[in-house]
Formats: structure tokens, C-alpha cells, sequence
């Protein structure tokens, strides 16, 4: 796992891809927060329909690639939870904290991804490195 946080924090844009509650591929900026008991957390505003299309299905893949040509897809399924100690961690972010204020602030939603899945490739010729996270 560690080879995956390591990869997410060096490029902090990642794209995040839903199934739209129409039945059609959304994709999004997204930023991961951080790991945390072995989760690998990121937030959300309710009020967004990324929140409303990841309820609806709670399955996701993010995916970045590197300036050095580098790739990861990160597959897993959404979990929600109202954890105060991931989201008071998440407003160390100062893009977090001036998005949300407050770890209290209603709107404010955390997440992380059951049985990630991930692989990291690139133009080397090499296999691609696959963890399960």
C-alpha cells in the first residue's frame, strides 16, 4: 500500500470516475486525503452530485498519471462514515479547511474504498505492479 499513498500524494489531482445516476461514465477531479488504518480516505460535499451518484453506486476508479509517465487506476467500493477523527485529519488540508470550514459543517463527507485495487503501470515494458489495498 504504501507504493499507492505514495504515488497519490506526489500527483494530488487525480480524476474520479462514477456510474451517473442516468447510467452514464461522470468523471471528476478528485484529491485523495490520506491513509489511515490501512483505508484510503477521501472527502466529498453532499450536496454535489458526485455524492448522489456514489450512493447510488458506490463503485468508483480514480486514476492519475505521473509527469514521468507513470499510471495508477484505484478501483474499490465507496464506504461512507461519519468518522470525526478522519474529518477533523482532513482540515489539516487547507483546501479542505477553506472548503468546509469545520469538521462539523454538515455538508462535509467522508469516505474511503473497500477492497481497493490498484495498478500502477507505465512505458517501461515492464508488468504493471497490482495491490490490493
Amino acid at each position: 500500500m504504501k507504493e499507492v499513498v505514495e504515488f497519490l500524494q506526489a500527483n494530488p489531482v487525480q480524476y474520479l470516475a462514477t456510474v451517473g445516476r442516468d447510467g452514464k461514465a461522470k468523471c471528476r477531479p478528485f484529491m485523495f486525503c490520506f491513509e489511515k488504518d490501512n483505508r484510503l480516505w477521501f472527502c466529498t460535499n453532499n450536496q454535489k452530485d458526485v455524492y448522489k451518484d456514489m450512493q447510488s453506486n458506490p463503485y468508483i476508479e480514480v486514476s492519475i498519471s505521473s509527469p514521468n509517465y507513470a499510471w495508477i487506476r484505484l478501483n474499490g467500493k465507496v464506504v461512507f462514515e461519519n468518522n470525526m477523527e478522519v474529518k477533523e485529519e482532513c482540515m489539516n488540508n487547507p483546501i479542505v479547511k477553506g472548503q468546509y470550514n469545520s469538521a462539523n459543517n454538515p455538508i462535509f463527507e467522508v469516505f474511503y474504498l473497500e477492497n481497493a485495487h490498484a495498478v500502477i503501470a507505465d512505458f517501461s515494458g515492464n508488468p504493471p505492479k497490482e495491490y490490493n489495498c
